[in-house]
């Protein structure tokens, strides 16, 4: 299974947020520069976070993203569920599939689809963001500080 990248730049601008410690919130514009990533793409994917109740969005001069909620709070297997959109890993419908009413394959796809959700939820943003990652976010964070100086 392979994540879409909408689901990609939604966990890295919530794993960017997790080690905040500035007054002003973080604008979409930084978190593009650090991660060579479009701006437009990722005004779209934090607005789905903010519709999401995981980051709060501040506007005008002094406005960007925070989280809404603290990392420990966020499980993972949720935000991908969210963000992926799916429910289904195959369409039997479209084209129509001659076994579809005797299939398996489709109960057996979601089964596992679900299993990894549940997996997923063990982990909560704080959990992927400790140690070596936090340390990188907040050393990503020092570079921006340092060249706005």
């Amino acid at each position: 299974m392979l994540l879409n990248r909408f689901t990609d730049f939604g966990l890295r601008i919530l794993m960017y947020l997790t080690q905040h410690e500035r007054a002003l919130p973080i604008t979409v514009a930084e978190i593009s520069a650090q991660f060579d990533v479009p701006h437009n793409h990722l005004v779209k994917v934090s607005n789905k976070l903010v519709k999401l109740g995981l980051v709060t969005a501040v506007r005008g001069r002094n406005g960007g993203l925070r989280l809404a909620l603290p990392a420990d709070e966020i499980k993972l297997g949720q935000v991908l569920h969210d963000l992926e959109g799916h429910e289904q890993l195959i369409d039997c419908a479209e084209p129509p599939c001659p076994l579809a009413r005797a299939c398996g394959l489709q109960a057996a796809l979601n089964e596992g689809m679900q299993a990894f959700y549940a997996k997923m939820n063990q982990y909560t943003l704080a959990d992927v963001t400790a140690r070596k990652t936090g340390e990188m976010i907040i050393q990503l964070h020092r570079n921006i500080a340092a060249l706005t100086q």
